[in-house]
């Protein structure tokens, strides 16, 4: 079974991939620069079905199949670049956002390369960059039993890039993965974002995208 590595997988959102990725089969690395503190939330993970959560370093993460890169927007780049040598030739699936609260709304952050993917993908030019899970509530995703019916935006200049990532959230409980196109689109996608959580915040919901119209 292909192996999955969370950079940054203690957070909210590193842990609502890793459950479900691991409830699919998939064996995960939940990678921190704590080892032990990944260690005690890899242990509160409980996926149902053949997959493992283990706790690790970033880098014992970064040598799995496929990467995730869940850490803070504001520390992804120098994560994923002292990574680099490990992440060589593989697919590194982003699903950082640039947001900043004001009030009681997110606001979108514009990085000098126009997304997080783009600076991602320009710091691994060896890599297959992938965007996707950027408009996932965490509290859903962890929780197993939320009923989530939720719809992945995923985009990559790489065909197959996006096509290995499509499967992969394909078989993850609740979530559907839909093909958008290249990377240009990271920058919208991402951006999203921040009206998701606001929507969120501000009717004190855990709303999340569905797209009408598609055929499974």
């Amino acid at each position: 079974m292909t192996t999955v590595g969370v950079l940054g997988g203690t957070g909210p959102a590193g842990r609502g991939v890793a459950i479900r990725l691991a409830s699919t089969g998939y064996d995960i690395i939940l990678g921190s620069r704590d080892e032990t503190r990944a260690d005690i939330t890899a242990s509160t993970l409980l996926p149902r079905g053949d997959g493992v959560i283990r706790g690790g370093t970033n880098e014992a993460a970064a040598d799995c199949d496929i990467v995730v890169v869940a850490t803070p927007w504001d520390s992804a780049v120098a994560t994923v670049r002292a990574l680099r040598e490990s992440l060589k030739g593989k697919v590194v699936i982003s699903m950082v956002n640039a947001l900043v609260r004001e009030g009681k709304e997110l606001v979108p952050l514009y990085p000098p390369r126009g997304s997080m993917a783009a600076q991602i993908a320009f710091t691994l030019p060896e890599s297959t960059i992938v965007g996707a899970f950027h408009h996932l509530p965490a509290s859903e995703m962890e929780d197993l039993d939320s009923g989530l019916d939720a719809d992945v935006v995923i985009f990559s200049d790489s065909v197959v890039g996006r096509a290995t990532v499509v499967e992969m959230v394909n078989k993850m409980p609740g979530l559907r993965g839909v093909e958008a196109g290249s990377m240009s689109l990271a920058s919208a996608t991402e951006a999203f974002t921040a009206v998701c959580i606001t929507i969120n915040i501000r009717h004190k919901v855990h709303s999340y995208v569905k797209l009408a119209g598609l055929t499974d």
